[in-house]
């Protein structure tokens, strides 16, 4: 075949398929056509029901409070920004990274995603958080530092040559988190880090609550002193605009059932005085007709004394008709 007719063929072959990709070479080897273009990450690597869920070198949680902590961020996580639909948060979930490296991942103690759908259904509930799956960098990250991952938790771990990045190199510069929190209860202090040129910048946080505000969503952490899950202690915890904490739908529901008994109480209270009221009322109105009674058996008495009907009128207190009518 002449180069004149490779031409033709290839005109021919582009004709029929215009998305055919047909590499022309001057020679009589056969021609290469590509007639279907590479699948999308999203569809070629591993989803969530693929990789592991768990790192068995690093079963379970670290301690009780790596269980309690992470539940009362959930619970007070309410930003008036977001409908609850469209918030995802994960703790202690696998977070997978990295296409080209799928099983690399870390595994936040606490993280919250904006503009990802959570479900409404059991079979909704995520295995893991995949990155090419989400398509969403998680918002914020949150740490609780523990004396074995701390030079891990604040960037001061060096990378190992051949494995993975650090904690921080995912958050800062692949996910780029706009917003890191290291929660550290040994010393009760609280750092947030926020990302500004590419690289984590510490907030200054004052006061004894280190209380952060996060624009977006229009709440804030802080450290409140409390009871939760049964144990006295200072917890990380969100609070809202006024001030106050963002109450667990536990507090909740003990503030509207407060609410609901102070109102009951209140009145029955009312009822109480209103009785109180009523019953004076009518002890009153019986001792007046007790006297009226008296003063009016008082009339033939005095009569027979001889006082006229104007004399009696007048000391009673009736009416000259009155003491008149009785006599009559």
């Amino acid at each position: 075949m002449f180069g004149s007719d490779r031409y033709d063929e290839q005109r021919t072959l582009t004709d029929r398929d215009p998305y055919a990709k047909i590499m022309l070479i001057r020679d009589p080897s056969p021609i290469m056509i590509q007639t279907q273009f590479p699948r999308p990450p999203s569809e070629t690597l591993p989803t969530m029901y693929d990789l592991p869920s768990e790192d068995p070198e690093e079963l379970g949680l670290a301690d009780e409070f790596h269980d309690f902590q992470p539940k009362l961020l959930r619970e007070t996580c309410k930003p008036p920004t977001y409908p609850a639909a469209e918030i995802f948060i994960g703790a202690d979930l696998n977070l997978y990274y990295d296409g080209r490296n799928p099983l690399w991942h870390k595994r936040p103690d606490w993280f919250l995603a904006l503009g990802v759908s959570r479900g409404d259904r059991q079979k909704d509930l995520r295995w893991s958080y995949v990155m090419w799956q989400e398509f969403v960098s998680p918002f914020l990250t949150v740490e609780l530092l523990s004396p074995g991952t701390e030079k891990d938790d604040l960037g001061q771990k060096l990378r190992e040559l051949g494995k993975p990045p650090t904690k921080w190199e995912v958050y800062e510069r692949i996910l780029r988190v706009p917003f890191y929190v290291v929660y550290d209860r040994y010393e009760n202090q609280l750092r947030v880090f926020t990302l500004a040129g590419g690289q984590y910048r510490q907030v200054d946080i004052i006061g004894p609550e280190q209380k952060f505000w996060f624009e977006e969503l229009q709440l804030g952490l802080g450290i409140w002193q409390g009871i939760h899950q049964g144990f006295e202690g200072k917890w990380l915890r969100w609070y809202e605009a006024s001030g106050h904490w963002v109450e667990t739908d536990y507090e909740a529901r003990e503030s509207a059932e407060a609410t609901i008994e102070t109102e009951r109480s209140a009145r029955e209270s009312a009822e109480a005085m209103a009785e109180t009221e009523r019953s004076a009322r009518e002890s009153a109105e019986a001792m007046a007709e007790t006297e009226r009674s008296a003063r009016r058996l008082a009339i033939p008495r005095l009569a027979s004394l001889g006082l006229t009907a104007e004399q009696i009128a007048e000391a009673i207190g009736f009416s000259i008709a009155e003491v008149k009518q009785f006599l009559a």
